[in-house]
């Protein structure tokens, strides 16, 4: 097979592999120019610790590092390309299939119990946690064919919900994997070659056998029965890719951590360059995709000695990965269509809605009073009046916070669902609570005394951004249920680099932005519970306003607005107020706690189907759910503390994970 498809596109592929290389070149030079003045051209040939101090630094630091990132990058957009033409998914890579973060969290949990093993080999650990994460994923879609968007959606979900758990593991055990934060997120630094004589030969090893599958792979073009007419093993054939795939990204995993989407980008540029044919898609993207993450940490470097911080590679390039998955978005061809109210009608209703209310209103008023007047030593010297006054100004505001985070969140989400006709629709599934966060971290960057109204306002912005980049999107497509989970979720993906940027500075307000990160309430105070107590008071009576809009706008836009519905100015408003709730409540507890898509799914699945009684079921919900999330995080593992955002993260990804299986 050729690498070429026709000239035209030959000289694209090779102009774009050589601007790569020559704007690498141009970083290198500048990167060491600004290190070492004193280096001329020829201190720089093969690498060599014979000449001095820096000639000692270059050959144990910067030239390992320039050669793990060509192997790394190879290594993964050829697991890329294998992956994608297994599933027929042009998304498919080892991030959006999970594979990375399954890889990652085997390696934290072989650290904590079974350090022997990392002795005998790192890759297999890596490999059996990726193994098992693509058996999830194919599991969770294998009833749907392994449709691509269904496909990538639950990569997606598998994803964050095993960072979920790694994020735990290193805010629990700080001391035992001290300094694996950074390299989570995908550090390329080296002191020495040890890591490249450990990938090189197996890097080779398994891009040589991926080169001999490339004629049988190419069969899996074809549809399942002309595939099997040409005598091709098909079920052991994608056994072998995959297991290769996953090997490739394991090692890589176990070398350097988490390199976030240079298997899809590579394979996506090769492919829009012209490259059809899977040895041309083979070959080029393994090309571009080594120049592609060398050109990456080669800009990077200069910008962190610029700005005295430490820039993980691996986290940055989701700068790169994430905007190119949301332009692959809009042009994939999908079959699913628009969510309809069917799903909802089909549940019974509940005859009493308001018994079930009054139930859970009671349920919530008992966790409340048990999250305040529990928990270790509250009582051993008896119920004093310093005991009451602690329990006020330190205990109160934080079960205030975690009631009304989780009634916005809830409240937020089923709004959304209501608007969108999306039963899987929420804040921290679509993106709108990453965008909160990531505009509250930029601002704090930009103004460290920003006051708690900027902040506000700067959430909202954030959150109103992203929601509107979510509709524009997928309007063209009647808002349809995968494309709008799959591009929440790359949005979702953009907040990686951007904590990432925030956490490199050690100053003493990191360890309190990770927390808040996770859905701490350590540090929340009656400054901020007021206001929010305020916002939630003001919320659950206004929509009491919006209760014909809410009933009539999941019937879709036509019938709604026939019945006297302005659908165009509803929508608008009712996202706004969608970004309103999202920002108070993500400045609370954090961006991702998959409340405000739990709460209202088990308001429906109890019968409260009408928006009246949806609406105040799931808000009781999501408030019981944090105050239980924030008790199980304040006592568990005493006296640590598991942040309510990463409890909340934890129950609601797996109910999500498990939904899938539904959709």
């Amino acid at each position: 097979m050729s690498w070429h498809s026709d000239a035209s596109s030959r000289r694209r592929l090779a102009g774009c592999a050589l601007l790569l290389l020559l704007i690498a070149l141009l970083a290198a030079w500048l990167t060491l120019q600004r290190r070492y003045p004193a280096l001329g051209i020829a201190d720089l040939g093969w690498p060599s610790p014979v000449g001095g101090l820096p000639q000692a630094v270059l050959y144990y630091t910067w030239w390992p590092r320039l050669v793990l990132a060509l192997l790394c990058g190879a290594a993964l957009s050829a697991a890329g390309v294998v992956m994608q033409q297994v599933l027929r998914n042009p998304l498919a890579a080892p991030n959006t299939l999970g594979i990375a973060s399954g890889a990652q969290l085997a390696l934290l949990l072989a650290t904590l119990l079974v350090p022997q093993a990392l002795q005998q080999g790192p890759a297999a650990v890596a490999m059996a946690g990726g193994g098992a994460a693509m058996l999830l994923v194919l599991a969770l879609t294998w009833h749907r064919g392994l449709a691509p968007a269904l496909t990538v959606l639950a990569g997606l979900v598998v994803n964050l919900f095993l960072g979920a758990v790694s994020t735990a593991l290193l805010l629990f055990y700080q001391e035992q994997l001290s300094g694996l934060l950074v390299w989570g997120a995908g550090s390329l630094a080296q002191t020495s070659w040890q890591g490249v004589l450990y990938l090189l030969p197996r890097c080779v090893l398994a891009l040589a056998l991926a080169g001999l599958l490339l004629r049988p792979l190419a069969v899996l073009a074809l549809d399942e029965q002309s595939a099997r007419s040409l005598g091709a093993a098909l079920p052991l054939l994608r056994l072998l890719a995959m297991a290769l795939a996953i090997f490739l990204t394991a090692i890589v995993v176990a070398t350097v951590g988490v390199i976030s989407f240079i298997g899809l980008a590579a394979p996506a540029l090769a492919r829009l360059l012209g490259a059809r044919t899977l040895a041309a898609r083979f070959g080029w993207a393994t090309l571009l995709g080594a120049l592609l993450l060398l050109t990456t940490d080669l800009l990077l470097q200069p910008l962190s000695d610029e700005l005295g911080w430490f820039l993980p590679t691996g986290a940055m390039t989701a700068l790169l990965g994430a905007p190119l998955l949301l332009w692959l978005i809009p042009r994939m061809k999908l079959t699913a269509a628009p969510a309809s109210p069917s799903a909802e009608t089909r549940l019974a209703r509940q005859r009493h809605p308001g018994r079930w209310l009054w139930g859970l209103a009671v349920l919530t008023v008992i966790s409340l009073l048990l999250a305040l007047l529990t928990g270790h030593g509250s009582t051993a010297r008896g119920w004093h009046g310093e005991l009451w006054l602690a329990i006020y100004q330190w205990r109160l505001p934080r079960v205030v916070a975690a009631l009304c985070a989780g009634m916005l969140l809830a409240l937020a989400g089923t709004l959304m669902q209501r608007v969108t006709r999306n039963p899987m629709a929420s804040p921290e599934l679509l993106g709108i609570s990453g965008g909160c966060a990531m505009a509250v971290i930029l601002a704090l960057q930009l103004w460290p005394t920003l006051t708690a109204g900027g902040l506000l306002l700067a959430g909202v912005a954030g959150a109103g951004a992203m929601l509107l980049l979510l509709w524009q999107l997928n309007r063209r497509h009647g808002l349809a249920q995968e494309r709008m989970l799959l591009t929440g979720v790359a949005l979702t993906a953009l907040l990686d680099p951007v904590q990432t940027l925030a956490l490199a500075e050690s100053d003493p307000a990191t360890q309190q932005m990770l927390a808040w990160l996770s859905g701490s309430t350590y540090f929340v105070s009656w400054y901020i519970a007021v206001p929010a107590l305020g916002l939630l008071l003001l919320s659950g009576v206004g929509v009491r306003y919006l209760w014909r809009w809410l009933d009539m706008l999941p019937f879709g836009p036509e019938l709604a607005s026939s019945l006297g519905v302005p659908v165009a100015r509803a929508r608008v408003g009712l996202l706004l107020l969608v970004a309103l709730l999202t920002a108070v409540a993500t400045l609370l507890v954090g961006p991702l706690s998959f409340v405000g898509l739990l709460a209202p799914h088990l308001a429906r699945l109890l019968g409260l189907s009408r928006a009246r009684e949806q609406v105040y079921g799931a808000m009781l919900l999501g408030g019981l759910l944090m105050v239980i999330a924030d008790g199980i995080g304040r006592q568990l593992l005493f006296p640590n503390e598991i942040p309510a955002g990463l409890v909340a993260s934890l129950l609601g990804g797996g109910y999500f994970i498990w939904c899938l299986r539904r959709l």
